[in-house]
């Protein structure tokens, strides 16, 4: 007898087929049992009649737990009403090991996020636990075919580093060997290096940071997607972060249709992005619409329209102002404080990037933020020295950057500066500066975090719900 996966029960309607999984859930009678089998590839229903089954075999079947290992045996026949258009008429059926006290039970409570995470490694099993790892999954598969098929060669970085790329007060020291080294905070220094050599590369990697932070948008320890590429200048980065965000949500639109639906995801939401150019706002635009809407959330949603308009950015003008849902009166006060910050402005705080992305229906290109609040390998704008050729990209619906990248300084003496600046060991970009000595040109690319993408289009609240096993100041287990 053949043995197939749920997911490719469709193909072999009539057929008597077994599948081999697990029991997720069981309603029935006296006479039926209809028994919710999954196998990690979807969800059936597998119908037992007691009339046509050993009255033993049907006894079993109606008193073990969720989750008890099975095998089950039976004709594939249409089914209208199933989401996979079929159902399991069982002819037999096997408990490979009975399960009778599960820790996780299926409730319409809403469950203590805190207590699945101690158990993450049954929660996974769950179908919404399920439906975020999968798009996961497909994320990472459309990001290695988006640049598969534009010519990209995929470039490794290290992840025992000698030095710090974005700061020391953020990175995880260990010994190696007797010395001081770091787990990489990133790999794009390596993977300037690569460009160099091939061209275009992609960097795809674990990469870790030790801020001491507990925010839902915070992992210690994340997967990045860093592309680096000769000659790419700053509209070329915009380009490909745009172009990229684009193909992996139509991507997901495609591949994961049942489990955003598991997840009751807006798919309306997603598509827009598809349909829609990504707005790009200068950072001093950022500042005059972060200012323009603290002044209408502070004064309510009952105020007259004409006071609740926006001003004439990206294709705003004349809109009216959209509120968070859950805002605070805590949250409206950070808006546009952070970004107000010495004088000419300070980097964007979560209250801005909430505030900013729920204006618009894409992801939001906010570029030339002010050179002092990014790092130091950014390549000043020669027009206006006081800021930097860089981007980030706030995802829609209040999620938060899900991208940085910039030009990169191609000026030796004065990278040597920033070094000695930030408090850097200058011996330990001996050969990062060596790229600025021997045929160097100009640069650039980003850093897309895969678990916010994940958490964006999953729609899920925090991220770590994106990543198998999270890893935060305050979890190190399972």
């Amino acid at each position: 007898m053949k043995w197939v996966y749920i997911s490719d029960l469709a193909d072999h309607i009539g057929e008597t087929v077994e599948l081999r999984g697990w029991l997720y859930n069981r309603r029935g009678n006296k006479n039926l049992h209809f028994l919710q089998v999954r196998d990690g590839t979807g969800f059936v229903q597998a119908v037992m009649d007691a009339s046509k089954s050993d009255d033993a075999l049907f006894a079993q079947f109606g008193s073990i737990g969720i989750e008890s290992s099975i095998k089950v045996r039976g004709e594939v026949v249409k089914d209208e009403r199933s989401k996979l258009g079929v159902e399991l008429q069982v002819s037999d059926a096997e408990v490979l090991q009975e399960v009778k006290d599960y820790p996780i039970q299926i409730t319409k409570d809403v469950p203590n996020i805190e207590k699945l995470l101690d158990i993450r490694h049954l929660w996974m099993r769950s179908p919404k636990a399920r439906a975020v790892l999968k798009i996961r999954s497909e994320v990472i598969a459309a990001t290695r075919q988006f640049y598969y098929e534009r010519g990209f060669s995929t470039f490794d970085s290290p992840i025992f580093t000698p030095n710090a790329c974005e700061g020391t007060s953020n990175l995880f020291e260990t010994e190696y060997f007797g010395e001081p080294m770091y787990l990489s905070q990133s790999g794009q220094l390596y993977g300037e290096a690569g460009a160099m050599a091939l061209g275009k590369v992609v960097v795809f990697g674990p990469t870790f940071r030790a801020e001491k932070s507990k925010t839902r948008r915070h992992l210690t320890e994340f997967w990045m997607v860093e592309p680096e590429v000769a000659f790419l200048e700053l509209d070329g980065i915009l380009d490909l972060a745009e172009d990229s965000l684009a193909y992996i949500v139509k991507w997901v639109l495609r591949t994961c249709q049942n489990e955003l639906e598991a997840l009751e995801r807006d798919t309306a939401t997603l598509e827009a992005v598809v349909a829609n150019r990504f707005p790009r706002i200068h950072y001093k635009e950022a500042q005059e619409l972060l200012q323009t809407l603290k002044r209408i959330y502070q004064k309510g949603s009952n105020q007259d329209e004409e006071a609740m308009k926006l001003p004439d950015i990206c294709g705003l003008g004349g809109k009216l102002c959209r509120f968070p849902k859950d805002a605070s009166n805590k949250e409206v006060k950070r808006i546009g404080s952070d970004i107000m910050k010495n004088g000419l402005g300070d980097d964007l705080g979560a209250a801005d990037e909430t505030a900013l992305s729920m204006q618009f229906d894409a992801p939001v290109l906010i570029h030339h933020y002010p050179a002092e609040v990014k790092a130091f390998y950014m390549r000043r704008d020669p027009a206006d020295p006081t800021y930097a050729l860089c981007v980030d990209v706030i995802a829609p619906e209040g999620y938060g950057e899900i991208i940085g990248g910039a030009e990169r300084e191609v000026d030796h003496d004065f990278l040597v500066e920033q070094i000695k600046k930030h408090e850097l060991p200058l011996e330990a970009f001996d050969w990062f500066l060596d790229l600025r000595k021997y045929g160097t040109v100009p640069h650039g690319g980003f850093g897309m975090g895969v678990e916010r993408v994940v958490q964006w289009l999953s729609g899920s609240h925090h991220v770590r719900e994106a990543i198998p096993f999270p890893r935060t100041m305050v979890r190190m287990r399972p």
